[in-house]
């Protein structure tokens, strides 16, 4: 069993930066595909990012790609996003995930999301 909890967000103006952070326990993260996934008012949840624990990789959704990345510190068993230029439309409740097993890819994950999730952080941009 994996416990996630997500930190860091908060209201931010158009164009500004937040770094969200999430803290798991109960297992190490160095074996884990780590991912975020956002949910915005009156939207289905999306993918926003993802990284995979055996290489390394990341891969983002198009609307994120340039303008947010993930890392990991498994040492820490922390997995961050961070996040630039950040746009009115980036508002929603941000919510960290862990997978174990093996690497699905980045699509299997965008759409059937993961086994584990935080209770999620609001991100709030304003314009």
């Amino acid at each position: 069993q994996v416990q996630l909890v997500e930190s860091g967000g908060g209201l931010v103006q158009a164009g500004g930066s937040l770094r969200l952070s999430c803290a798991a326990s109960g297992r190490t993260l160095s074996s884990s595909t780590m991912g975020w996934f956002r949910q915005a008012p009156g939207k289905e949840r999306e993918f926003v990012a993802v990284s995979t624990w055996s290489s390394g990789n990341t891969y983002y959704a198009d609307s994120v790609k340039g303008r947010f990345t993930i890392s990991r510190d498994n040492a820490k068993n922390t997995v961050y996003l961070q996040m630039n230029s950040l746009k009115p439309e980036d508002t929603a409740v941000y919510y960290c995930a862990a997978d174990g097993g093996s690497w699905k890819g980045r699509d299997w994950y965008a759409r059937y999301g993961m086994n584990y999730w935080g209770k999620g952080t609001l991100v709030t941009v304003s314009s």
